[in-house]
């Protein structure tokens, strides 16, 4: 599996920017993917995941109401729009596909959750 994520950037606080993530290798449209990140001197954390089929999504509690995701499986890809964007909201950002199949978009969240793993993507907000 290879997942290939663009669109980061540099952008001002309160600005916006899309993050897009391609996989290959096997069928993208069943497996629940997902977005992680990591700041400088911090662990990777969750940020967002969506189910296999579109319908059921899940947030971590510091981009809510800010972030959206989605896929095309048409393109074999999910995006992640990121608006109202904060300094805090400056990481390498991960797209992450779920290795074997899980419940719920919520599942992709869970640290026991096996995964493959795309290059990052480097967003940076400036204040």
């Amino acid at each position: 599996v290879q997942l290939q994520a663009s669109g980061g950037g540099l952008v001002q606080a309160g600005g916006s920017l899309r993050l897009s993530c391609v996989a290959s290798g096997r069928t993208f449209s069943v497996y629940t993917m997902g977005w992680f990140r990591q700041a400088p001197g911090k662990e990777r954390e969750f940020v967002s995941s969506i189910f296999w089929r579109g319908d059921n999504t899940y947030y971590a509690d510091s981009v809510k109401g800010r972030f959206t995701i989605s896929r095309d499986n048409a393109k074999n890809t999910v995006y992640l729009q990121m608006s109202s964007l904060k300094p805090e909201d400056t990481a390498v950002y991960y797209c992450a596909q779920a290795i074997r199949g899980v419940t719920s978009a919520q599942g992709m969240s869970a640290s026991s959750t096996p995964r493959f793993w795309g290059q990052g993507t480097l967003v940076t907000v400036s204040s």
